[in-house]
């Protein structure tokens, strides 16, 4: 290479003549973290290589400028790039493809004030009835959160006075700090990027610009929502400092256990004892539902342990697609403190019985009977 001959662009920054924007991108990333003043201070030979890396991708990452570098090399694209100008503030390229480059890195948003603040999302714990997550309610609380200062306005300053233009960054929110050709804005430390600093503070808020204070607010919590479901309450939260959008309310649910049901989706659960009368000769029963008591028959011969499914009498869905059922498991109570009378029926009626009368005892034991022999 001749003494004063540029390389090729693509060669510096290590990428083939069809890569694309990514790649060029993601390849000047690499070289330039690799070779920054700030990482070589006081060596030569990486701040070279710095600027024509610099210069290579000021080319290559413009689609007019690259192709007339394709079709001539550097006489096609000549004055572009190099450090002429002010370096890399003051109107030049360069500035625009650092903040690109190196924005997240840096701090970003070089020459903008940081504005009004977002308040505070917030999250409040409900606790409400079975019945209530099952269909629905609307419920009244209070939240505590941050509001506006009222005395101040929220501006911070105490009344009568206002914020002054801080005096490190001039109300930019910014300060740039320039090291060799190389700079960077950060947010200004004195303001914190509000671009003002409050010399006498408000003696109500304490220079902060809001007050803690509750509010009432309305919560209407949707049927099917279980322990666990969130609800978002958009712009219920916390209020914006200085202009800021208000933040958002979370409701957190918790479902109170229920005396007698248990939910397992959008199905209820219901154990009914019965006695062993009942089992065997079959009755009617009165079963609770959510919707009130409703009649069922048991037929005869009802072993412990069976279910029944009452179409409809469960959850409605959250999505808002109907109910679940309600499944009632039979449990068969074994009869106790019998007196002697009662036992002698049960022994008479064990010994007419037999086997027959105990088809799954019958079952069992064949099975046994197999199982040793």
């Amino acid at each position: 290479m001749a003494n004063g001959e540029k390389r090729d662009c693509y060669e510096v920054l290590g990428v083939h003549k069809n890569a694309s924007e990514t790649e060029i991108k993601k390849a000047f990333r690499k070289l330039a973290i690799q070779f920054h003043p700030d990482k070589n201070q006081g060596d030569k030979a990486a701040e070279e290589k710095f600027k024509e890396a610099t210069e290579a991708y000021e080319i290559l990452s413009d689609a007019q400028k690259r192709a007339q570098y394709d079709q001539f090399g550097h006489a096609g694209v000549s004055g572009a790039g190099g450090f002429s100008g002010g370096g890399f503030g003051g109107g030049s390229p360069f500035g625009d493809i650092f903040n690109d480059i190196f924005g997240d890195i840096f701090g970003g948003n070089s020459g903008r004030r940081t504005h009004g603040r977002r308040g505070d999302d917030l999250l409040y714990n409900m606790e409400i009835l079975f019945e209530e997550a099952a269909f629905g309610c609307e419920k009244k609380i209070d939240v505590p959160y941050s509001k506006r200062c009222p005395a101040c306005n929220g501006t911070g300053a105490k009344p009568g006075t206002e914020p002054k233009i801080c005096p490190s960054c001039r109300g930019a929110g910014q300060v740039r700090y320039q090291q060799g050709f190389f700079s960077v804005s950060k947010t200004c430390p004195q303001c914190n990027g509000e671009g003002k600093v409050v010399d006498d503070p408000c003696t109500e808020c304490r220079g902060k610009g809001s007050i803690k204070d509750t509010k009432t607010i309305s919560v209407k919590v949707p049927g099917g929502v279980e322990t666990g479901s969130r609800l978002k309450i958009s712009g219920e939260g916390g209020q914006g400092v200085k202009g800021g959008p208000n933040g958002d309310l979370y409701v957190a649910i918790s479902v109170k256990e229920h005396a007698i049901f248990q939910r397992e989706d959008d199905n209820v659960l219901c154990e009914i004892p019965i006695s062993f009368a009942q089992a065997a000769l079959g009755c009617e029963i009165e079963v609770p539902t959510l919707d009130g008591k409703v009649s069922m028959k048991i037929p005869d011969g009802t072993q412990s342990g069976k279910v029944y499914r009452l179409r409809g009498k469960g959850i409605p869905s959250l999505q808002g697609y109907g109910r679940g059922d309600q499944l009632v498991i039979v449990k068969v109570e074994t009869p106790t403190n019998l007196n002697k009378r009662q036992k002698e029926i049960l022994e008479e009626f064990a010994k007419m019985s037999g086997e027959e009368a105990h088809p799954m005892k019958k079952s069992f034991l064949d099975k046994v009977m197999d199982f040793l022999s």
